[in-house]
């Protein structure tokens, strides 16, 4: 059987490894995995980087 590879989105990886230290040590791994792979923001990890997000117009 083969194993199917997700890769990360590339920009979401940028956008938490750019989030503040205290930030970061606030969000869990499975929030982390999530958002790096699916399209979707969990709500929890919405509400700790919100401030930091900016709308497409």
């Amino acid at each position: 059987m083969a194993t199917e590879k997700r890769a990360p989105n590339p920009e979401r990886v940028a956008f938490l490894r750019n989030l503040p230290v205290e930030i970061k040590q606030t969000i869990t791994g499975e929030e982390a995995e999530i958002f790096m792979f699916e399209q979707d923001i969990p709500e929890t990890l919405y509400e700790k980087i919100k401030e930091y997000i900016t709308e497409e117009k």
